[in-house]
């Protein structure tokens, strides 16, 4: 267990220094009593103390039992403040997709309205709306170098405002945004959260022996280009990988055959969708290809299948703590006010 504000465990002392004190309290009400019974007694001292009988151990029990639940529930009450927490582990559905963007300049042609950028994003959104309880959502985005952009998220707000923060750069590296894409993957599926920092080196990742493609039905790439690739590495290496790892890799076609002529940094260029590189692969991962313009979201979601994980997580700890800290203080008070018509 560790706590969100250690330093407010020190309210704890206050629990002994107030036992302590009524303890004082009492044992001065008591001799009051005791002092007043004396002087209205006509019975010698010794015929009362002769008398008297030894206390049952129950009735000593009972006796002490509302102030130790009372201290108790204070206890508690102290722990509450510094608001504790515990990793546990809680199992739910999930399923991870990756929305991957080419965002080359050659995304910036104007050959489906408004142009392929936006009609990328169009239909990406269509599928961010259809977004189902259990599956997280990432965005990552390439030009000549693969970017993650957000990490998997179940708030499709989030992913919708990454998305429209998109914009056309440079050169074009279809590998290098699979790999990226596959990287989001596995950081989602890591026990590890994103961010973590360790000095340690990181222990040897033994090479992972490749499964059936599309066998890792619970995680998805979906690849928004316009499948003109002019860096490295290769995009049919680096969908190898992905079939290797058995995650699919659903290719949208953006743009059109035809084409058309775009001005980059003033120079003239001829440019096109190559659906033959999007549809192999497209192929290769067990994936499936479409045109932007004929996309359906169901369709991407029917490639996506859930699966039951268990994942540490922190879970503060407050609400319980102090709920049954007032449940003992109340417990407490109760059997005082029963037994004795007063509080402990």
């Amino acid at each position: 267990m560790t706590f969100l504000w250690p330093v407010l465990l020190l309210a704890i002392v206050i629990v002994p220094i107030g036992v302590v004190v009524a303890r004082r309290i009492d044992e001065s009400r008591r001799a009051r009593v005791g002092a007043l019974a004396g002087r209205r007694s006509d019975a010698p001292a010794a015929t009362a103390a002769a008398g008297a009988r030894p206390t049952p151990v129950r009735s000593r029990i009972l006796a002490h039992l509302p102030g130790a639940l009372v201290v108790t529930g204070f206890a508690l009450l102290a722990i509450a403040v510094a608001r504790p927490q515990a990793t546990i582990s809680l199992p739910r559905v999930e399923g991870t997709l990756v929305l991957t963007f080419d965002v080359s300049g050659s995304m910036a042609a104007d050959d489906v309205t408004p142009s392929r950028m936006e009609a990328a994003k169009t239909a990406a959104k269509a599928i961010v709306d259809r977004q189902p309880p259990g599956v997280v959502i990432g965005v990552v985005a390439f030009s000549d170098a693969g970017l993650t952009v957000q990490e998997p998220t179940s708030d499709p707000a989030t992913t919708i405002g990454t998305i429209d923060r998109l914009a056309p750069t440079h050169g074009t590296s279809v590998g290098q945004g699979i790999l990226a894409a596959l990287g989001a993957i596995r950081q989602a599926e890591s026990d590890i959260p994103a961010g973590y920092y360790s000095n340690r080196s990181a222990p040897p990742t033994p090479p992972l022996a490749p499964v059936a493609p599309g066998s890792h039905a619970a995680a998805a790439v979906v690849l928004f280009s316009d499948g003109e690739n002019n860096e490295r590495p290769d995009p049919v290496s680096a969908a190898t990988v992905a079939a290797n790892l058995g995650i699919r890799i659903l290719t949208i076609g953006v743009g059109t055959t035809t084409g058309t002529t775009l001005d980059l940094d003033g120079f003239r260029v001829q440019t096109s969708l190559d659906e033959g590189l999007l549809q192999r692969v497209a192929d290769i991962t067990a994936g499936a290809y479409q045109p932007a313009a004929q996309l359906d979201p169901a369709a991407v979601y029917d490639q996506l299948a859930k699966h039951l994980v268990a994942r540490d997580e922190k879970v503060e700890l407050t609400a319980l703590v102090a709920g049954a800290a007032l449940l003992l203080l109340v417990l407490g008070a109760g059997l005082s006010l029963v037994r004795t018509g007063r509080l402990p």
